[in-house]
């Protein structure tokens, strides 16, 4: 059975709860700041991409895409 367009919106966003709650553990932004940052990431833009499959990945595994991207600005 497939997931649902409103299922497959509650775990991107539950994703982007937790991306942001690492933010503001490892890198001391405010809250504010950290949705700022993972709004305007090429990672968010993949994770809102269905087609790249990342709502369906692990919130550590998406983070390392996150951090490579800010720490190179690149993404892999």
């Amino acid at each position: 059975m497939a997931l649902t367009k409103q299922q497959i919106q509650l775990m991107k966003d539950d994703l982007c709860t937790e991306l942001a709650g690492y933010l503001v553990d490892d890198y001391h932004y405010d809250p504010q700041q950290a949705i700022d940052v993972l709004y305007t990431s090429e990672t968010f833009e993949r994770l809102q991409d269905n087609a790249t499959g990342l709502y369906y990945q692990s919130p550590g595994y998406v983070y390392s895409f996150l951090q490579n991207e800010l720490t190179t600005a690149k993404v892999i």
